[in-house]
């Protein structure tokens, strides 16, 4: 029996904070004095003492990162720049406490006269950091070497975006994921379905669940719906649907949210006939708080057809290790579980003209404006990016990164997540980094509930423009 529900121990793990700061000896100045410092700072400074802060402990919470830390990221970066003829302490400040705490000690230590130096941030809340004046773009705080820095090259530009905002680089990229179709071989083959499975529209997707569903006892298709399944529900579901009708929900050119337009209705149509017209859906697990999880135990147990989502069900929920992936485990995983692109509305009517799209979430590390060493703390921070580090960090964990590099060393053993760091991230889209995001993104979750009960989809996309402009100003809104 598993502590608390996937979804949100999955949820949690995004949000766990890690920081960089200086000693006392060298705390960073006030959020005030933000951007005016000169990029060569004490770049010669004979002496420089660091302390890294992240939310983990060795024999505690997140304890592989601490201890990689610990045990060897630290001793290689001293002697690494000992090798240059520079004296550099680092130390580590081990937490393990709860993430939202934690977050929460952070955005307080940076609004104060002090924080850390380095800190990994969410791309989806670099726009709200920047206005507090607690980031800016790296190369304002380190210098044009930012731009010309090798690792980009290792980096899909899909990847790059969730680290940028208006063409500057605001991180260098830590995590990602990727997001698909998985579904269920054995069932496929009962419903005289291909098991080399792609579809390439969204009609395909309902076809495809209209065999399964002649099947008794299965569900065909699960995508994610409603606000009791909370960002699963976007990231899952809304987003990648919306990318495939062509549209992301925030334009950064414009400035818009996507209102009630032709995009946001298609994706309420398709929830609509996935749970409603056809369905193809239990519009029941859509309602419960525990729903995403009871979609994972169907999937393990071959009672569902067709599941939107990340890499995490792969790798952490039908795992054929029992020891990780607990009741889900599937022993026969690599041979029953498939994995297809999501595809567009239609062919070529994906975002950018895309014919397959995805969502991606993650973060990067980001460097204080306010740094007092801002050299040593580029060189730190590249230095924890560098292939050797992240291979070090991971450790025995088969993972996605962001470093092209790396996944072609340690996925050639799992052809699932070297399709999705292969084919889904160079293609890949980010949720918007805009202080309204998460309050719209609530708006998308109750709507596709709405759709999903079968409410009018012209009520519900009204609605949710009503809302979105209660927001954000009608100024800021589409509609068509």
């Amino acid at each position: 029996m598993r502590s608390r529900p996937i979804a949100a121990r999955s949820a949690a793990a995004l949000a766990v904070l890690v920081t960089v700061g200086l000693t006392a000896a060298g705390c960073v100045s006030a959020k005030h004095n933000s951007g005016s410092g000169d990029p060569q700072r004490n770049a010669h400074a004979k002496h420089a003492t660091l302390t890294i802060s992240t939310n983990a402990i060795v024999g505690g919470k997140n304890a592989q990162e601490a201890t990689w830390i610990s045990k060897t990221l630290i001793p290689a970066f001293e002697k690494a720049e000992r090798a240059k003829g520079r004296d550099v302490t680092v130390k580590y400040q081990q937490n393990g406490i709860d993430d939202a705490k934690y977050g929460e000690k952070l955005e307080l230590s940076l609004k104060a006269d002090g924080g850390p130096d380095i800190y990994i941030i969410g791309g989806d809340s670099i726009s709200r950091y920047a206005k507090a004046g607690y980031v800016e773009p790296l190369e304002k705080v380190v210098g044009s070497k930012v731009d010309s820095w090798p690792g980009w090259q290792q980096v899909d530009k899909s990847v790059q975006q969730n680290v940028s905002m208006n063409g500057k680089y605001y991180g260098v990229p830590n995590g990602v994921d990727g997001r698909v179709l998985f579904y269920n071989k054995k069932l496929f083959a009962k419903a005289g379905l291909p098991a080399n499975w792609q579809p390439t529209s969204w009609a395909d997707i309902i076809a495809a669940g209209r065999k399964l569903a002649k099947l008794s006892g299965v569900t065909p298709i699960q995508i994610d719906a409603g606000t009791p399944m909370g960002e699963a529900t976007t990231m899952q579901g809304f987003l990648p649907l919306l990318a495939g009708a062509g549209q992301q929900i925030y334009d950064t050119k414009t400035g818009k949210y996507q209102g009630d337009t032709k995009a946001i209705r298609d994706v309420l149509s398709f929830y609509r006939s996935l749970y409603v017209t056809d369905k193809l859906g239990d519009p029941k697990l859509q309602q419960d708080p525990n729903g995403r999880d009871e979609s994972f135990s169907e999937f393990s147990k071959g009672k569902l057809g067709i599941i939107g989502e990340s890499d995490y069900l792969w790798r952490s929920i039908v795992c054929p290790d029992k020891s990780i992936c607990n009741a889900t485990a599937m022993a026969d995983r690599n041979s029953t579980v498939g994995y297809a692109l999501i595809p567009a509305e239609k062919p070529g009517a994906g975002v950018g003209g895309q014919d397959f799209v995805s969502m991606s979430g993650g973060g990067g590390y980001t460097i204080n404006p306010n740094t007092k060493y801002p050299q040593q703390a580029w060189d730190l921070l590249t230095f924890m990016r560098s292939p050797t580090q992240i291979k070090a960090q991971l450790g025995d964990t088969v993972q996605i990164t962001a470093n092209k590099q790396v996944n072609s060393e340690i996925l050639q053993k799992d052809p699932a997540l070297s399709f999705i760091a292969d084919k889904v991230l160079p293609i890949t889209r980010f949720r918007p980094s805009e202080e309204h995001y998460a309050s719209v993104g609530a708006l998308l979750e109750e709507a596709s509930g709405q759709a999903a009960a079968g409410k009018p989809i012209d009520q519900i996309a009204s609605r949710y423009q009503q809302g979105v402009v209660k927001l954000v100003g009608a100024d800021h809104v589409s509609s068509d």
